[in-house]
């Protein structure tokens, strides 16, 4: 019976718990004073580790789509006409700023509302009973249409950076597509000709999703480290802190509002809120001020939170 509860809680509360266990294995792994060396060699496991565990988490999702379950839906226009015009208005507000801590926070809210959906959506979307195919097409259209935009106006927000639109294209194309298609075209080889391989993967049903707990807690423990190394004034930290639970806030409910209508509203709530942080801390560190990479480390914070509460909520449900 104990045994039993036990399993129960930690199902309910994996999320936390894998929070919590990448910020307390960081702070520990930072106390231990480890050789240099085997630092070095700690950080490339973790750049090895964490986008292999997303590419199988793509894959294993995919695994249940088939290539037709892929289309584009209405309500996916107006996510992106959502997350475009916000980005386009902060872009043009943070460059009318002199003052430079003013002009990071609004580059910070910035990445917020630009970055593209989670690879490991479809994962939350599908525990949540949400459509993985949905979400799935929304997350290929929203990072291809990233890939155009964000060259076009980092650049002029930031121009030193001396980056122009075409290397800025290749590069984020080079960062977030392998991770998308890659496991996609897999994953119908895999439907199309190897069905009992396709049988076994489909009968793990939650191997995705802790695969994403274990991703989470490198994702929470790279979080902890940008924090504790930062050198960044308390008061910026905090604005950056403001506009990235803002974000977050504002992200899904407005998700969830627009999905309502088209009964949609799980699978276009994660659209929108569930984001790429990693993809924001790279934007930051590569195009702007890195500082404004904290916002993309907090962000993950606030919507893994939020994804902990939905998922409590929906076990809530089923007893």
């Amino acid at each position: 019976m104990m045994l039993n509860s036990l399993i129960k809680f930690l199902k309910t509360w994996t999320l936390p718990i894998a929070m919590t266990m990448g910020a307390l294995g960081y702070i520990i792994y930072d106390a231990c004073q480890l050789p240099d060396a085997l630092r070095l060699t700690c950080s490339r496991a973790v750049e090895i580790v964490q986008p292999a565990l997303l590419f199988a988490m793509m894959f294993l999702s995919s695994c249940k789509l088939s290539p037709k379950d892929l289309r584009w839906r209405p309500w996916h226009f107006k996510l992106l006409a959502v997350q475009l015009s916000a980005f386009v208005l902060l872009a043009l507000a943070s460059m009318r700023y002199s003052d430079h801590d003013c002009a990071v926070v609004l580059q910070a809210a910035m990445l917020c509302m630009i970055c593209p959906t989670a690879t490991a959506s479809p994962v939350i979307t599908a525990k949540l009973g949400g459509s993985t195919a949905s979400i799935t097409s929304y997350l290929i259209l929203v990072n291809l249409c990233v890939a155009i935009v964000v060259p076009i106006f980092l650049p002029l927000v930031n121009p030193t950076a001396g980056i122009g639109f075409f290397s800025a294209f290749l590069s984020i194309l080079l960062k977030v597509f392998p991770l998308l298609l890659l496991p996609l075209i897999l994953a119908w080889l895999v439907r199309a000709y190897c069905p009992r391989l396709l049988q076994k993967i489909l009968k793990q049903s939650d191997l995705a999703f802790y695969l994403w707990a274990v991703a989470l807690a490198l994702a929470i423990a790279v979080t902890t480290r940008g924090l504790m190394q930062s050198q960044v004034a308390i008061s910026l930290v905090a604005g950056i802190t403001m506009v990235s639970i803002l974000a977050c806030a504002l992200q899904f409910y407005l998700g969830k509002k627009i999905g309502a209508p088209h009964d949609d509203k799980i699978a276009c709530g994660q659209s929108l809120g569930q984001k790429n942080t990693v993809f924001i801390i790279w934007l930051g560190y590569t195009f702007l001020d890195p500082v404004t990479s904290l916002a993309g480390g907090l962000y993950s914070i606030w919507h893994n939170l939020y994804n902990s509460y939905q998922l409590y909520r929906q076990s809530k449900n089923r007893t």
